[in-house]
């Protein structure tokens, strides 16, 4: 369940990071009963951001199969990601 606090919760900057840190998940600001900003802890954002950017290589290849491009081997993807990143 997301959280959703008011935005004059911020106040207390202490709890809200103890908050963010305790629960590692995004807490939803209002402001005038509408949804206003989103706060999270730096280590929740890395995570986010990485399986972000696994889930839209997933949806990048897939999109590329669906128009024709020919699927590599696991072993073959491997290989390349290997040359790429160790020479």
């Amino acid at each position: 369940m997301p959280m959703i606090l008011p935005i004059r919760d911020l106040r207390n900057t202490s709890k809200v990071s103890e908050l963010a840190h305790k629960n590692q998940e995004p807490i939803h600001f209002t402001k005038n009963g509408y949804s206003d900003i989103v706060v999270m802890s730096a280590e929740y954002y890395d995570w986010f951001v990485r399986e972000n950017r696994i889930d839209q290589a997933i949806f990048n290849a897939e999109k590329e199969v669906a128009e024709g491009t020919e699927p590599i081997s696991l072993e073959e993807a491997a290989n390349r990601l290997n040359k790429k990143y160790y020479g």
